[in-house]
């Protein structure tokens, strides 16, 4: 004897995420201020550092302006994806504190799309900045050496560290008790660039701060998205980069997924 139940009772993951996903496209269009937000902070980022700093900075590096552009761009390309993960953050705790989930209780929806329709439409905003920051570097005299395929792999690779960075941001979001922590708690992932190879070489350093630049994680991430789009050897870092990725992507996922399961339970 089947013990199916009826199609019209069943959960339907892939359906009811594509409709958690057009829920977050909505909210974009409608609230398309934050989206504006999360770009101009990159932007910023990128003009502050060119312009005032890029001089200098650049002298620093055996070369001009110019050569600084070359360098820092990756590092603020970086920074556009932690920027979103912050707004994707905050999504996630408007959810948890508003009594969104409870009124998903009540619906006959698969519980797993909830998460994946934020972190579906955080992708697609992730692509959007980025492509707008991108176009911003360019501008302002960025000049990337990479081939057709070589841009293939960049975009693949952003994806990746999109992707495990949205889920970290989503384990975040619902660990926070308001909308003004969840804007707090993914403060580091904006500030570990610059204790990084982002800005500056780490050679550059003193020594117990060059140590912990060159052994965190976005360090590697940073090296690599440089190689790609400057036709480099990655050496190690895309293989420690890739790496970072899985070990993100894993412990943000499986976090993020007891969080909600004890808060839907509830």
């Amino acid at each position: 004897m089947s013990t199916l139940a009826p199609p019209a009772q069943r959960f339907h993951p892939l359906r009811d995420s594509l409709t958690m996903l057009r829920r977050n496209l909505k909210h974009m269009i409608r609230y398309p201020s934050l989206t504006v937000m999360l770009i101009g902070m990159p932007v910023v980022f990128l003009l502050l550092f060119v312009y005032v700093f890029g001089g200098t900075l650049g002298a620093g590096l055996g070369g001009d302006r110019s050569a600084y552009v070359d360098y820092v761009a990756p590092a603020i390309i970086f920074m556009t994806i932690t920027s979103v993960v912050q707004g994707t953050a905050i999504s996630i705790a408007m959810d948890m504190t508003e009594g969104v989930i409870a009124r998903f209780r009540t619906m006959h929806i698969a519980r797993v799309s909830v998460l994946t329709g934020h972190v579906l439409g955080s992708l697609i905003q992730a692509v959007l900045c980025l492509a707008v920051v991108i176009g911003v570097a360019l501008l302002v005299g960025f000049h990337p050496a990479a081939s057709f395929g070589g841009w293939l792999a960049t975009a693949g690779f952003l994806i990746a560290v999109t992707f495990a960075l949205v889920w970290f941001a989503v384990a975040l979001g619902q660990v926070s008790k308001s909308v003004e922590t969840a804007s707090n708690l993914p403060m580091p992932l904006l500030l570990l660039p610059f204790l990084g190879s982002g800005f500056v070489p780490t050679d550059s350093m003193p020594a117990g701060l060059r140590w912990f630049a060159e052994y965190q994680p976005f360090t590697p991430i940073i090296e690599t998205l440089r190689g790609l789009l400057m036709d480099r050897p990655l050496g190690d870092n895309g293989w420690l980069a890739l790496g970072w990725c899985v070990v993100i992507a894993l412990g943000g996922y499986l976090w993020s997924k007891r969080l909600f399961n004890r808060e839907y339970a509830h």
